[in-house]
């Protein structure tokens, strides 16, 4: 009895962490509450050690249009459980010819390879596939090895175990239909992105992933909400630099109407936010102000800009 307690309390340590996990991922993901339990299960098997040990903890296949969370949520997942500095991510767009199998796994004896280099960093956490169906052949049979068996050979001779890690896959298939199909169920549409999917990869291999999700497209409302996030996230960002700002109730509107893509989901959102918000300090302090204020809409309605008031400790949006 001895033996087991210090197991038994192990797993009442994650058991209680994982209760937070799926709170946190709603937190940081809008629009796809279909998808955010079904990862949630695949992490919870994973932590709590139900995962066969000669297999990663867990691996997904994330499909459809670019914007809409499949790369956030995996940082977010990651995030929770090891910190974000155990993420490791591939573009498969720098994988597409065979010489680029050595890129991955090293050329030779001796290199290590990008995969290499990932494990060395640290030998559990996430790798992340961009755009999988870019990469070569050859490539894709790197991806067999570690779904089926979590070992990987590399060039110098050893052999990796990534049974410590999760594998998440991304890519565009089937995009194009979850951006015009415009009334069909969800069920419907899912179905059809999963059969292009499986029509495109090797049937092999996506019968070893372990989840397939297919997310939506984001709505204005979608938006609307990831915008309010991605403004209080740049606004504590720049409290952490000194530079203490409120936002008015114009700005809101302001950086949705800038920022909304129908088709492009929420990349343009936080790249306009980022510019139209940094402008408005950079602005502010090369005309000998403290980058401290209210932040605003100007009386044109062009551009942010940061007016003075005298006080300048709330960091939040108002309400």
């Amino acid at each position: 009895m001895k033996t087991l307690l210090p197991v038994l309390e192990e797993k009442s340590n994650v058991c209680t962490r994982l209760h937070g996990l799926e709170t946190f991922l709603r937190q940081r993901i809008r629009g796809q509450n279909h998808v955010v339990p079904r990862v949630v299960s695949i992490l919870q098997r994973g932590e709590l050690g139900l995962t066969k040990p000669t297999r990663p903890r867990g691996s997904f296949l994330l499909l459809g249009p670019t914007g809409v969370g499949k790369t956030e949520i995996t940082l977010a997942f990651t995030e929770f459980l090891f910190g974000k500095e155990k993420l490791s991510r591939f573009d498969m767009s720098e994988y597409q010819t065979q010489e680029s199998l050595g890129l991955l796994l090293g050329a030779k004896l001796g290199e290590r390879g990008t995969l290499g280099m990932a494990y060395d960093r640290s030998p559990l956490g996430t790798l992340l596939f961009d755009e999988i169906e870019k990469a070569h052949p050859r490539v894709l049979d790197v991806f067999l090895q570690i779904l089926d068996a979590a070992r990987v050979t590399m060039a110098r001779g050893d052999t990796l175990d990534f049974s410590g890690f999760y594998i998440v896959l991304t890519s565009n298939i089937g995009a194009a239909e979850i951006l015009h199909i415009q009334h069909s169920t969800h069920a419907t549409l899912e179905r059809h992105v999963l059969t292009r999917a499986q029509q495109s990869l090797r049937p092999e291999m996506f019968a070893r992933i372990t989840e397939k999700l297919v997310f939506n497209r984001l709505s204005y409302d979608d938006q609307l909400e990831i915008a309010h996030l991605l403004l209080n996230n740049e606004l504590e960002f720049l409290r952490g630099k000194g530079f203490a700002l409120t936002a008015d109730k114009s700005v809101l509107p302001f950086l949705v109407q800038r920022g909304f893509h129908p088709k492009l989901g929420a990349r343009p959102m936080r790249d306009a936010i980022e510019k139209l918000v940094g402008d408005a300090v950079s602005t502010d302090l090369l005309t000998g102000g403290d980058g401290r204020g209210l932040l605003s809409v100007d009386g044109n309605g062009g551009f942010l800009c940061v007016q003075k008031t005298d006080s300048n400790r709330d960091a939040s949006i108002k309400q």
